[in-house]
């Protein structure tokens, strides 16, 4: 009888020690569940004064080879002309990138791009550490954090 009581007090113990591991074990899975789906980024968000992206034809004028007159050359928007050097590339850093009108830490901000937007690279700086980048469907131009871009065919 004395045996018994002993016994039971340690599966008094037992149980209730297996019965808060099980809590906390629920409770660090629903809060891992909870974090990955509230942070997870919401759609971007569609405005009546936003432009559709089409692909326009665009028409560039050449010389003839024997005479002064031009011929008209068509080419759609998914085939831009690009400057010697240059490619197209996309952002792959999750968070954007800071646009800036020198390649150094230290140069002015002058904008931002955001993840997965399209731009064409330009050039990069002597040392390969910074990206001169132009956005894709506009003249605005600028210098980023090299490594951060992906290139695109």
């Amino acid at each position: 009888m004395k045996w018994s009581g002993l016994i039971n007090l340690i599966k008094f113990l037992l149980g209730f020690a297996l019965a808060i591991a099980l809590l906390g074990l629920g409770g660090v899975v629903a809060a891992r569940y909870l974090v990955t789906k509230l942070t997870a980024p919401p759609p971007r968000p569609a405005f009546a004064n936003d432009k559709p992206l089409t692909n326009k034809a665009v028409t560039v004028s050449k010389p003839a080879a024997g005479n002064a007159q031009s011929s008209q050359v068509s080419s759609t928007a998914s085939a831009p002309v690009l400057e010697p050097g240059a490619y197209q590339a996309r952002v792959v850093q999750p968070i954007g990138l800071i646009l800036r009108d020198g390649p150094g830490r230290d140069s002015n901000q002058i904008g931002g791009i955001e993840f997965n937007s399209r731009v064409v690279v330009l050039e990069e700086s002597s040392d390969k550490q910074w990206q001169r980048v132009r956005l894709e469907n506009s003249d605005r131009a600028g210098w980023v954090k090299a490594g951060n871009t992906e290139r695109s065919n």
